[in-house]
């Protein structure tokens, strides 16, 4: 990876009054190069991410399809449409709140990834910011009709949590993103959280298709986060961005990415004898093996971008696959 102009950097920091952070120095946003898109919306909203928000719904409504039969409960498709709504809109709303966030810290001055809304000066942050709240209240509107339509209100506090913890992956003061424990958060609610409440919305109920499943899926969801901290570790390092991969070094950091890409697969083996039709979900090892091949030997940006793109596919494989596996 490319380092940071550091000495640019410093000259940009004592031009503005500031020293230290070489990234926060350069937060001044670049010439506008013209009028905003559609194409530039939507690169922010980072559609490439998505599949980790489809993934725990699919998997977590086939689970609560097992879990409803034994019930003699339907399939709720209006509850299965309205989980997949919250999922979706959260993951594009913290997409838009990452680059609004990480834009006016400065964090993005020296991205090597794709350009961002707010760093790059295409648009003015307090319209990324609307934007990504427009979003979380797309979330929030289809949350409260899940509870509505269940009567279980105590979902409110669930989805005021996920809201929550979309918005200080790096907003506010102490984002815990900075601080290493963006995988934990991945893990709980695009993993544990997203799945167990999508199999509960079928059934009112949790089963330990949904738990195990949902641990796979946010393994995974934690690798693609992990491939693309990995990329900017550099960059991170030098805006004081403290994340898991700048921490343990580059070494750990890909085989932490091997472990949550394959180790999932243990819980596909598991359940393939009890639901035979499990085991073609092991085909999505022709895109993990590689993304895992390409982070242990990557040596551009490029390679590792590669890689988040496989693993999502993974992530969408895995959670699709296993969750009709379960249903069918």
């Amino acid at each position: 990876m490319t380092p940071p102009a550091k000495p640019a950097a410093k000259s940009r920091s004592r031009t503005n009054g500031r020293s230290g952070n070489p990234a926060r120095a350069a937060a001044a946003p670049v010439a506008h190069r013209g009028p905003i898109t559609w194409r530039d919306w939507v690169g922010g909203a980072r559609l490439r991410t998505l599949p980790l928000a489809i993934a725990p719904v699919a998997l977590g409504t086939g689970a609560g399809v097992v879990a409803a039969s034994y019930l003699d409960e339907p399939f709720h498709p209006w509850r299965f449409a309205l989980a997949l709504t919250v999922a979706l809109a959260l993951q594009i709303g913290v997409n838009y709140a990452n680059d609004y966030s990480d834009g006016i810290r400065g964090t993005d001055a020296h991205r090597v990834g794709p350009a961002r809304l707010t760093g790059s000066g295409l648009v003015p942050p307090r319209r990324v910011l609307a934007v990504a709240l427009t979003f979380f209240g797309i979330a929030a509107v289809a949350g409260l009709a899940l509870v509505v339509i269940t009567q279980q209100w105590w979902l409110l506090a669930v989805g005021a949590a996920a809201i929550v913890a979309a918005w200080f992956y790096t907003g506010g003061k102490r984002p815990y993103g900075y601080a290493g424990l963006g995988e934990l958060f991945v893990f709980v609610f695009f993993g544990i959280v997203a799945t167990a409440g999508s199999a509960y919305v079928q059934a009112l109920t949790v089963n330990l298709e949904a738990w195990t499943g949902g641990a796979g899926v946010g393994l995974i969801a934690c690798a693609v986060l992990m491939a693309n901290n990995l990329r900017d570790l550099d960059q991170d390092r030098a805006a004081g961005k403290r994340t898991l991969s700048v921490r343990v070094g580059p070494l750990w950091s890909r085989i932490l990415f091997a472990v949550f890409m394959l180790a999932p697969f243990a819980v596909v083996v598991f359940w393939a004898f009890l639901y035979p039709p499990a085991w073609l979900v092991l085909f999505a090892l022709l895109a993990a093996i590689p993304a895992c091949i390409i982070v242990g030997w990557s040596r551009t940006p490029r390679e590792l971008i590669t890689a988040l793109q496989l693993a999502s596919l993974t992530a969408l494989a895995f959670g699709v696959g296993l969750g009709l596996a379960f249903a069918l």
